[in-house]
């Protein structure tokens, strides 16, 4: 994107800023009706309802694809295809459903019809991607301010997560879907969370130890909480340790999308720097008072970090500081 739309709300191709956004919530609304939507869940056909753009998936992990695809007959907003394998796929997808209520959490409009050892879900599509790829990829140049707010919505997310004693267990950038972004005025800006329902946290999971896949590609090594890392077979997951992956988040936000421990390549080596805490550079977007919100969230104990309910207020206090000058 051209550095001369800076100023403007960015919204995708052929789409008016914050008019198209609410006709996308009067679809949304419009949906929600038409669908008659039962105890939270619709179910829909495949190449009846909904298809496939293409068969190759667009997003592809440990037993998660995520397929571009379409209404058939229907004008609604734009839609994203989620497959789950795995034993516990039925209670992930009804986990996503009960909780896409939230503002500030992707929203799921219900399962589709398929084998029984996987599960499609339906979710709506981000316009405009995910944090991590617009940061990097200098579409998205945000001021400190607007970073302030975005971290207030994520923080709102994982306060709803928390009270439903949830625990996220893979909170980065990439998992922080944007729908409305302007990098200069903070209340023109729309984030959603995603991926919340494969934590191995929470009370619905249990830690599954696999041959297929290592203790590094279960845990997010260098957004992870170092007690994670500890005993990373048994790992001790809990609002802290979400706490300890956002204060990595905004420093992974506040340096433009760069990768923590961007100048390591192995994985193990990661997560013996961190053992010893070494500490991630104040990068040069993230102001001295931000910075000692972000230690708070890294402190090596995890009673000592705050919830999120007190990160939420000591960002908003930020706001407050900056407004009154």
């Amino acid at each position: 994107m051209a550095s001369n739309e800076s100023s403007t709300i960015h919204q995708p191709k052929g789409t008016n800023g914050l008019k198209n956004s609410y006709e996308n919530e009067k679809m949304i609304e419009k949906f929600g009706s038409k669908a008659n939507f039962q105890r939270a869940r619709c179910q829909f056909q495949l190449d009846i309802d909904i298809r496939k753009i293409r068969e190759k998936p667009i997003f592809q992990e440990y037993e998660k694809s995520i397929y571009e695809v379409e209404w058939i007959n229907e004008d609604m907003v734009p839609i994203i295809l989620v497959k789950i394998d795995g034993t516990k796929a039925k209670q992930e997808a009804s986990f996503y459903v009960q909780l896409s209520s939230h503002p500030h959490i992707v929203r799921t409009y219900g399962l589709v019809q398929s084998s029984p050892d996987s599960i499609l879900l339906v979710q709506e599509r981000s316009p405009l991607g995910n944090l991590s790829e617009l940061l990097r990829e200098n579409e998205f140049k945000p001021s400190e301010r607007v970073l302030w707010n975005i971290f207030e919505q994520i923080c709102d997310a994982m306060i709803f997560l928390a009270q439903k004693s949830i625990i996220h267990g893979n909170l980065t950038c990439r998992n922080v879907l944007v729908f409305q972004m302007n990098p200069n005025n903070p209340k023109n800006n729309l984030v959603k969370l995603t991926d919340f329902g494969f934590t191995r946290g929470s009370k619905l999971y249990s830690f599954i130890d696999s041959q297929a896949m290592t203790t590094m590609k279960i845990i997010p090594v260098r957004s992870a909480a170092p007690e994670l890392l500890k005993n990373p077979k048994k790992p001790e997951y809990s609002e802290k340790s979400d706490v300890y992956s956002m204060g990595v988040l905004m420093w992974e936000a506040c340096s433009y999308g760069e990768q923590p421990y961007s100048n390591i390549d192995d994985q193990e080596t990661v997560r013996q720097q961190k053992l010893k805490d070494k500490m991630l550079p104040q990068p040069s977007l993230c102001g001295d008072h931000l910075w000692t919100i972000i230690n708070e969230c890294w402190n090596q104990k995890q009673k000592k970090r705050p919830n999120f309910q007190s990160l939420k207020q000591s960002i908003s206090n930020l706001q407050s500081k900056s407004i009154s000058k």
